[in-house]
This record gives C-alpha cells, structure tokens and sequence, in this order.
C-alpha cells in the first residue's frame, strides 16, 4: 500500500506519532487498547479501499460514473473511520495534557 497509495503514508505518519505520544504520556494499558484499536481501524479500512480499487480498475478501466461513486464512498469510508480514531486519539491523550 506505501508504494501505491499516498494516504498510507499519512497514516503511517500519523500512526508513528501516536504510538511516539503513547510512549511519551506513558499511557495506561486501557488507552493503549483503544490507540491499538484506531490505528487497525484506520489501517484495515485502508487496505480494503485500496482492494476495492484496484477491483474497479481491472473490472472497468474506462471512467464510468458509477464505478467513480462507489470508489468515492469506499475513501469516505476510510474518512470515517479517520474521524473516529482522531476522537478516541483525543479522548486519549486531551487528560495527560491537561494534567501538565
């Protein structure tokens, strides 16, 4: 997926520096869980979406509307998930930064 895919990268980044901030808060094992939890939320549902993509491409590798909204809908499906890991990350980490 890195060689392919520009948001693995942002997700690999972005999976460093939670991990980097666990360690750093020296977070407890309940939170460790639930990081764990988003970071194979948000890694899964990027390897499906990059399946699906590829699906659509050697199924249709002309432009087809249709086949453009369902890949659409399979990225905004990754967005949510996104979305969901960055409140469980804030639910996280926004007490030991408070306690500071």
């Amino acid at each position: 997926m890195l060689r392919t895919q520009h948001n693995a990268w942002l997700h690999l980044i972005a999976t460093i520096i939670v991990i980097g901030a666990g360690f750093a808060f020296n977070v407890g094992g309940e939170d460790w869980r639930w990081l764990i939890a988003a970071i194979v939320l948000v890694w899964t549902a990027e390897a499906v979406n990059t399946a699906f993509e590829h699906l659509c491409d050697v199924v249709s590798p002309e432009f087809h509307a249709s086949v453009q909204k369902s890949k659409d809908i399979a990225a905004g499906a990754v967005l949510i998930c996104v979305i969901g890991a960055v409140i469980i990350g804030l639910q996280v980490f926004v007490p030991y930064l408070v306690r500071r």
